[in-house]
């Protein structure tokens, strides 16, 4: 059977059952994965083979902000803590001289389709600077028509005009990230009626749910205030409290922390505003408006997954500054992660790549399940079969087995053609691509993730 997109159903008594850690698949294999042994003869090796055939895929750029002018208990990024606004001016010079490496070797097609700066906090960067990376970018890749250009924004540090700023600049994607912290709802609603006055198509924000101190009220206000602005889309994060792995969280009083039971409350509370104001459940964490890109791209069967998250576009993408990680046909890769250490590789005239993954045959066929069940909440197995030369019931046997407790709990349908996530898993999606994660069955009891809610 083929259900909506949108349709949910919440079952917190299998929510319960199957709420174990496991990974957000922005990619296939995971970044855990990834090892010291692929550095920059792999990476050069694998950008030489973009244009085969004379054909390339879309390309897309992240660029990694790490700065950040206080830090957030909460946060599990890669960043660096500090007010000395000189610093943000010296990476910008080393990004430059990480793309006059970089572009030489792509071949083909380098116009971006899509740019993501995120962080660590993007607006970190002055107006000028700003403006200098994007023209940096622009000079060495150039910029596709109907390209999607995308922020992570601070509201805290969003001076007056920025916004327009950023609009002239070709941004149409402001990202709010996480709402709660000390922050007014008339600062943030003050960036997002700019954003949108200086002609950005989508604003999004990002709420995280299961934080200290949180409870069902004020979490309920904070949704009212959410509903008030009316962003186009909403990111809805579970908190993973991992101290052991983010110093930063270690300043967390553990008994502050909402129970597993209120933590489930909370998200139910939130799905069911979001849905009942109209946003549609794209997949994951993410709502979006019917009318949004997002929304629209997935009913067409083009969503797609990355270490962006949820995309409109699929191809190639670059990671651009220290912790980057990129995707280049079937491979992926990630720059070192220190400041140093990514200034020294460059000073040395290589490229700054601290490890990463060249994908077999088994890592591509997997990939591709998992990337129809995360975008599309179903896969066809012919579709599979033609694209893997493999028949899919014998490759996938022992899968298929697990697969059947799953469907026996309601969570997926297993068909003659299709494999479908029901709206009674859709929230436990994670948990049905683990069944085909291959190196998470290998290495189970190594693997420290989130948990699935």
């Amino acid at each position: 059977m083929h259900y909506p997109a949108s349709e949910l159903v919440i079952d917190p008594l299998l929510i319960r059952k199957y709420d174990v850690g496991g990974p957000r698949y922005t990619s296939y294999p995971t970044a855990d994965r990834f090892v010291e042994a692929f550095s920059e003869p792999q990476l050069r090796d694998s950008l030489a083979r973009r244009n085969v055939g004379g054909f390339s895929q879309p390309l897309s750029l992240y660029v990694h902000l790490p700065f950040c002018n206080t830090i957030c208990y909460y946060c599990a990024c890669n960043k660096v803590v500090t007010r000395d606004k000189s610093q943000s001016a010296k990476y910008i010079k080393y990004l430059d001289k990480e793309l006059a490496l970089l572009a030489p070797l792509l071949g083909g097609e380098r116009a971006l389709h899509e740019l993501h700066w995120g962080g660590g906090t993007p607006n970190f960067l002055a107006g000028d600077e700003m403006a200098a990376l994007v023209h940096a970018i622009e000079a060495r890749l150039g910029r596709a028509p109907r390209s999607q250009y995308s922020i992570e924004i601070d509201p805290r540090s969003a001076e007056p005009g920025m916004m327009n700023l950023l609009g002239d600049l070709g941004f149409d994607a402001a990202v709010q990230k996480a709402v709660h912290r000390v922050q007014s709802v008339e600062t943030t609603a003050r960036v997002i009626d700019e954003a949108r006055a200086s002609g950005f198509r989508s604003v999004n924000l990002d709420l995280i749910y299961g934080l200290p101190k949180q409870t069902l009220d004020s979490f309920s206000r904070t949704l009212d205030e959410v509903l008030r602005l009316a962003p186009d889309r909403v990111a809805l994060y579970n908190y993973a409290h991992l101290p052991k792995l983010f110093k930063p969280q270690r300043r967390i009083v553990d008994a502050e922390l909402p129970s597993a039971e209120v933590k489930l409350e909370l998200m139910t509370l939130a799905i069911g505003r979001l849905t009942r104001a109209g946003y549609l459940y794209i997949g994951m964490d993410h709502f979006a408006r019917p009318e949004d890109e997002l929304a629209q791209v997935q009913s067409r069967g083009g969503l797609a997954r990355s270490f962006q998250g949820y995309s409109t576009h699929a191809g190639d993408l670059l990671g651009l500054g220290m912790s980057a990680i990129g995707q280049v046909g079937a491979a992926y890769y990630q720059n070192v992660k220190e400041l140093a250490g990514y200034y020294a590789a460059l000073d040395a005239g290589r490229l700054p790549v601290l490890r990463g993954l060249a994908l077999g045959a088994d890592d591509l066929v997997r990939r591709a399940v998992i990337q129809a069940l995360m975008c599309n909440f179903r896969v066809s197995l012919e579709a599979i079969e033609l694209a893997h030369l493999i028949e899919f019931r014998h490759y996938f046997a022992p899968e298929l087995r697990d697969l059947r407790r799953l469907a026996d709990d309601g969570l997926v349908e297993l068909g003659p053609e299709w494999i479908t996530v029901t709206p009674r898993g859709r929230l436990l999606v994670r948990a049905i691509c683990m069944v085909f994660d291959r190196h998470l069955r290998e290495a189970r009891e190594r693997a420290s993730y989130s948990r699935v809610i």
